[in-house]
């Protein structure tokens, strides 16, 4: 079940909302006992497993049993002390890392060795009939950071409904964010949570538009932009390939910061706050910036449970360079079972490690503009081998963008290059042509180019408006919401979302789904 899809919009969340707030009124009417208060969170973990199950019913015990067993590990680590505690950390990560690496990168390394043998003479390995269980690599990750905290004594709460709730919760599960129980348990808890409130709708309803529109009316019609350009042996000339590029950059860019808003608009219906996973990544002045920036759970987690704890820069300049790069290329595969992903990985350590190089020689970059265009040209170019299929085609897309396999005019505007090369000044030249011409990508690209560039993000949006919805902090912890969306806010955002409605012409998955 996707999030830009009629059933989701129009059948599972509305039930689910009737049912959580009900239960939270029933709950309220039944007095104090503590399971009765307990309904509410049950009944999200319910709704939240038959959203897993949606997609493959098949793999639904297997979250379940990875979930069970967790929670029971984190329990252990928690309990034992001393070296007992650290070995039940480190068996309960290695049966984690073994699933993860089973569904995920088994038919990765037999490939990579059966490459290997073909060169040599050798008998090829037998692939394995996996089929991988969408978002395994989160609610893995997600349960990792669990175990360690465990491990830390930083867990605080260890209500088993709240536990499958943290871990299942449908607006985070198949694509993050990354989230950490220290952060989630005390809202979950917290029955004032399941009350209704108008602003929470108000602001939880507009963020999950805005998100829609990013997904459904820029990122898909950037697709088949892309999708000709790094199809296998396209071998796309100049102009179409700095095109297709560009367009997947942008792509990715609103798919991914489209389903990070509707996984907090959607969260914040319930009275959840999740963490912020976007935040304008393109505006980045450096590499490190950029990381701060994208998936900022994803790179929070990779800094604290792997760059930190290999060492991070205590041990002097070369072994902060091995840091950076061994988290990056760990952080490639952690994204796909390929060698694209490995390379891709293993630029951004590189790009991490010439910044620190850099600035360690000559300081930081003072100019206004040109350090954020390296850095962002660097970032597309890592994309191609992110997008590309196989490292061969990422090699012929990259010699493209310089010219080395033409540079004529795209293949569907060749036929009109007469006409095409005043077009300018041509007193013949229509505009509504041109447009047809070149498909609706091409004007969404530019659209999406301005936006990521030059508008505010969400939360920069928002931020006008958080301070007037919860304005009011009360001695007794809870929030007195006074702000109602004015009547133009409420026509804009319902006019943008009929707009998504009817640009739902067919339904996509997020491209962050296959990680």
């Amino acid at each position: 079940m996707l999030f830009n899809s009629f059933a989701f919009l129009f059948g599972y969340l509305p039930i689910v909302l009737a049912g959580y707030f009900l239960l939270d009124r029933w709950a309220s009417a039944g007095g104090s006992k503590a399971s009765w208060r307990l309904a509410p969170a049950a009944w999200l973990a319910l709704a939240s497993l038959f959203f897993y199950a949606w997609w493959d019913v098949r793999y639904l015990p297997l979250l379940l049993a990875s979930i069970c067993f967790n929670y029971g590990a984190g329990r252990l680590i928690g309990s034992c002390a001393g070296g007992a505690r650290k070995r039940a950390l480190v068996a309960a990560l290695a049966l984690n890392l073994g699933l993860l690496a089973y569904y995920k990168y088994a038919n990765f390394f037999i490939d990579s060795i059966n490459a290997v043998a073909a060169s040599t003479g050798g008998l090829p390995w037998a692939g394995l009939d996996i089929i991988l269980p969408i978002g395994i690599s989160f609610f893995t990750f997600t349960q990792i950071a669990f175990l360690v905290d465990c491990y830390r004594g930083e867990v605080r709460e260890y209500r088993f409904i709240h536990y499958v709730l943290f871990v299942s919760y449908f607006p985070h599960l198949i694509a993050g964010p990354v989230l950490h129980h220290r952060d989630m348990m005390p809202q979950f808890a917290d029955p004032a949570n399941a009350h209704p409130r108008a602003a929470n709708f108000a602001i939880g309803l507009s963020i999950f538009t805005i998100g829609l529109a990013k997904k459904v009316l820029i990122a898909d019609n950037l697709s088949p932009l892309a999708i000709p350009v790094f199809a296998a042996g396209a071998q796309p000339t100049l102009i179409e390939a700095w095109i297709g590029v560009l367009a997947y950059t942008f792509q990715l860019y609103f798919d991914f910061s489209g389903y990070s808003d509707m996984a907090i608009g959607l969260s914040r219906l319930f009275g959840v706050k999740l963490p912020l996973n976007f935040n304008s990544p393109y505006k980045a002045a450096n590499i490190a910036d950029f990381w701060r920036r994208w998936h900022m759970t994803l790179s929070r987690f990779l800094r604290d449970y792997l760059y930190i704890p290999l060492g991070g820069s205590r041990r002097g300049e070369a072994m902060r360079y091995r840091n950076l790069m061994l988290t990056m290329l760990l952080g490639g595969l952690w994204h796909g079972a390929g060698w694209t992903f490995v390379i891709w990985g293993g630029l951004h350590g590189l790009y991490l490690v010439l910044q620190q190089a850099w600035q360690r020689m000559f300081g930081a970059a003072t100019a206004r503009w040109w350090p954020s265009l390296l850095t962002f040209l660097a970032v597309m170019l890592a994309w191609i081998f992110f997008r590309a299929p196989d490292v061969a085609t990422a090699w012929d897309i990259t010699g493209a963008l310089v010219g080395a396999n033409g540079v004529s005019l795209p293949r569907g505007l060749a036929s009109h290059a007469a006409s095409l090369a005043q077009w300018g000044m041509h007193p013949a030249f229509d505009g509504i042509r041109w447009i047809e011409l070149v498909g609706p990508g091409l004007p969404v690209l530019l659209g999406a180019m301005l936006l990521a560039f030059r508008a505010p993000n969400t939360q920069e949006i928002f931020f006008l408006y958080e301070p007037a919805i919860e304005r009011i902090f009360q001695p007794a912890g809870r929030w007195a919401f006074s702000w109602r969306p004015t009547s133009r806010w409420s026509l804009g955002f319902a006019a943008l979302f009929i707009a998504c409605i009817f640009g739902m012409n067919r339904v996509t998955e997020f491209l962050y789904f296959q990680f």
